[in-house]
């Protein structure tokens, strides 16, 4: 069964007919031509589809695209103002967060909605204090980013970069 949707992907509307069991992920990519998001391991476990969907964090292999009919989607790409990376991804190149850069486009969207997340005091597995102030410090950074593999292992330059970010 096919039905009509609306995406807004990185500030431009899209219509399209997509069948009712196409991921977010596939719609992105297969029908929009979004290359951003990477399909890693299509389970929702390596975290290389992942975009913000109203701003919130989610892995796009495992959302069903007919879900978030009318919804915003910003990708790595969509993050960017004009012609300055976000400050994200601009860390992430101070810092060599990256290697073969698989994983990056997930990897910047996931940090930059845990540190949504953070700031609105959102407490993970390892806060201390859940009545305190979140303090994003490497445990919490690594925590918070752990739905999000790296195969090359830059975790500790993935880290610094979201540290300075965070500031």
């Amino acid at each position: 069964m096919e039905t009509t949707i609306t995406l807004h992907v990185d500030g431009t509307e899209h219509t399209l007919t997509v069948d009712t069991r196409t991921t977010l992920l596939d719609a992105l990519r297969d029908r929009l031509e979004v290359t951003s998001p990477k399909k890693g391991c299509d389970h929702g476990q390596c975290g290389s589809c992942t975009v913000l969907l109203e701003d919130r964090r989610i892995l796009a292999c495992l959302a069903l695209a007919v879900a978030h009919d009318g919804a915003r989607v910003r990708t790595a790409v969509g993050l960017a103002d004009g012609g300055e990376l976000h400050p994200v991804a601009r860390a992430m190149i101070d810092h060599d967060g990256f290697q073969c850069g698989y994983c990056t486009p997930g990897q910047v969207c996931s940090a930059v909605g845990m540190l949504t997340e953070a700031e609105a005091g959102w407490p993970s597995h390892v806060t201390d204090d859940l009545t305190a102030a979140v303090e994003l410090d490497d445990a919490e950074i690594r925590e918070r980013m752990s739905g999000n593999l790296c195969r090359c292992g830059a975790y500790p330059n993935i880290v610094a970069a979201i540290r300075e970010v965070s500031g």
